[in-house]
């Protein structure tokens, strides 16, 4: 196994374990430094060459996300929101390919994530609106739009022949975590508290940063 990769995932469980513990200065180094060994094994394993180097970007995106959301959720929140809304618009370029896909599998997915992805935002949004926030409204839903845009792409190369079987299971899969971790995040935060909230949060969130990229380097390295 990569160096680091291995090092990504003890750095992710640091991370949990300094939730757990409320160790703040293990967290702010640990959290960090997960996106940290993504890019330097994204990096070594491909040369940001093609389509990787929107990875790359989006990567960076999500460093300065969650250095963003570490310092405050609340106060930094537009701006941590902000930062992921980039780190997806990255990874929609670098899946330009499977956008510009389309078969029975593809239209299907398109049906099932945005119906279920619409069900949830008016249960997210009426809760945002009930707490008198509705200025969030609009970067919540544009920010929503775009990552379930990019778990649709992800998700399209499990049908795409051009795809290795072992790939496009890691970067659908890790889509799905990321796209989760929001869902968690979102409703932990607006609708209501959620058990363990912030730790699966996190986890799902590093566990599918870690498949993405590990699918796209297993796809392009």
């Amino acid at each position: 196994m990569n160096t680091w990769l291995v090092l990504a995932f003890v750095f992710a469980a640091l991370e949990v374990l300094a939730l757990r513990r409320g160790w703040n200065k293990l967290e702010y180094a640990a959290k960090p430094a997960v996106m940290v060994c993504l890019f330097a094994w994204l990096y070594f394993a491909t040369g940001l060459q093609g389509v990787t180097f929107w990875f790359g970007i989006g990567i960076l995106f999500s460093l300065a996300g969650d250095v963003l959301l570490m310092i405050s959720l609340d106060r930094m929140f537009i701006f941590g929101l902000t930062a992921f809304l980039f780190t997806h618009v990255s990874y929609l370029a670098g899946f330009q390919n499977e956008l510009r896909t389309v078969s029975f599998w593809s239209v299907l997915l398109v049906v099932i994530i945005f119906i279920n992805a619409a069900r949830l935002m008016r249960r997210i949004i009426a809760a945002i609106r009930a707490k008198g926030q509705s200025r969030l409204i609009g970067p919540v839903v544009l920010y929503s739009s775009v990552i379930t845009v990019m778990l649709y792409a992800a998700m399209t190369t499990l049908s795409n022949p051009s795809w290795e079987a072992g790939a496009s299971l890691l970067v659908g899969l890790g889509a799905f975590l990321f796209y989760l971790s929001d869902i968690i995040l979102a409703w932990n935060k607006f609708v209501s508290p959620v058990r363990n909230g912030r730790i699966l949060n996190i986890a799902a969130y590093h566990l599918g940063q870690i498949g993405l990229i590990a699918g796209v380097i297993g796809q392009f390295g």
